[in-house]
């Protein structure tokens, strides 16, 4: 679907728009027929962004600037796509008060916005985001994968970090609205994804430390290719014996902002020596494997898989719980437990997930000094299987028997 203007209407701007440099409102021509998304073998009317039909909890979006025609597929180097921010048109905003309840959303173009210096997520860190991504299947359409997933991984860590949350109706809708405005930007056929980023914080005024009185729920997207610069191909990992990811009682276990700040040192170091990224370990004993910076990690051992078990420490990966059951399916035995680096020494094959590099499959890993080889540092076979069989899903390549994938109908 693309977004058309129809005309150039200018309505007065509101008194205090949420975002600084908001245009004029307009909405868009209502004869175009709603797409459908089709939701766990279910489809659903999904209204255009100029509805007012939306239930009292639906997110609703009116784009607010001038929207000129544009191609189908936006003029990018597809070849040659990183994991990098590409500026796109337009974002999603909504904002909650005091009251819990989130505000109509709104599709406004992409830019800086207004915040307080005493905005409670610059203060204490008060803040969400989440990862996940669009594809662009060969008929045209679009898949999104697992977005109720990633909402109620959303309401989950809201609880934790004390905000209110979109409701999962609500996530999923502001998700496919902004996807929609920003359709030219998926790209074409296995040329790369198109990265979604949800993200919650709160953004009003404290002094003291307590939860902000008002938040605000927004999503842009960027186009990316591989995230890690080798692509589908072995990544050196060193194991961080200084440094730890989480501890018992903390919030290594919801996808806070400030989770991802505390491992850029320990990252940059790594880096600096060769390494593509660090694996940690547990804070307890500091011998068991919990994550990598922002990947969750598999062992293979014959026809065994085992990775560290959720227990509030690990973020509960999406990509890792779907790889977990499309092993299943495949016939190996999955177990979620206590994985020690001794183990990891010893494994066939070592693998990272994650919504970013989907499966990465693990070329060495260095500890204390040692550096110990995986498949003479090519694609392992369980990682090439594993990884073939999730991406044929998310890009529609085959039938998605596991009720995943979100399409819009275009």
């Amino acid at each position: 679907m693309e977004l058309h203007l129809t005309s150039r209407t200018t309505l007065p701007v509101p008194a205090s728009p949420p975002l600084a440099g908001q245009r004029p409102q307009f909405s868009l021509s209502t004869r175009r027929p709603s797409p459908s998304l089709r939701i766990r073998n279910h489809t659903y009317s999904v209204p255009p962004l100029s509805s007012k039909a939306h239930s009292a909890i639906g997110c609703q979006a009116s784009l607010a600037t001038n929207y000129t025609e544009t191609s189908a597929v936006a003029d990018l180097d597809w070849e040659n796509l990183g994991f990098g921010l590409v500026q796109t048109d337009f974002m999603y905003i909504a904002k909650c008060g005091p009251d819990g309840n989130f505000s109509k959303g709104e599709v406004v173009p992409f830019g800086p916005i207004k915040l307080s210096p005493s905005a409670g997520v610059l203060n204490y860190g008060q803040g969400l985001f989440e990862g996940l991504k669009a594809y662009r299947k060969t008929d045209g359409s679009i898949l999104l994968f697992c977005p109720e997933e990633n909402a109620i991984r959303m309401i989950d860590g809201a609880e934790r970090m004390c905000m209110p949350a979109p409701t999962v109706e609500q996530f999923v809708d502001a998700v496919k609205q902004t996807v929609l405005a920003n359709i030219r930007w998926v790209p074409p056929t296995g040329k790369g994804s198109l990265y979604i980023r949800p993200l919650l914080m709160g953004t009003g005024a404290v002094l003291g430390l307590a939860p902000a009185p008002e938040y605000t729920f927004m999503i842009f997207v960027s186009p990316v290719g591989n995230y890690f610069k080798e692509g589908l191909a072995p990544i050196n990992l060193i194991i961080e014996d200084d440094f730890h990811r989480a501890a018992p009682g903390g919030t290594g276990g919801v996808k806070t902002i400030g989770n991802y700040a505390s491992v850029l040192k320990a990252q940059r170091i790594a880096k600096e020596k060769g390494y593509s990224d660090v694996l940690y370990l547990d804070a307890v004993h500091n011998k068991y494997l919990e994550e990598v910076s922002s990947c969750n990690i598999f062992i293979v051992k014959g026809n065994v898989i085992s990775t560290p078990a959720i227990k509030g420490t690990i973020l509960p990966g999406i990509t890792r719980k779907s790889i977990i059951e499309v092993a299943q399916r495949k016939g190996f035995k999955v177990e979620e437990r206590l994985v020690s680096v001794d183990e990891l020494l010893e494994a066939d094959e070592v693998f990272c997930t994650g919504t970013a590099v989907v499966v990465s499959p693990v070329g060495s890993i260095t500890y204390l000094g040692k550096r110990v080889e995986y498949g003479n540092q090519g694609v392992g076979v369980v990682s090439q299987q594993l990884y073939t069989s999730l991406t044929s899903i998310q890009m529609g390549h085959v039938e998605d028997c596991m009720g995943w994938t979100v399409e819009l109908n275009q």
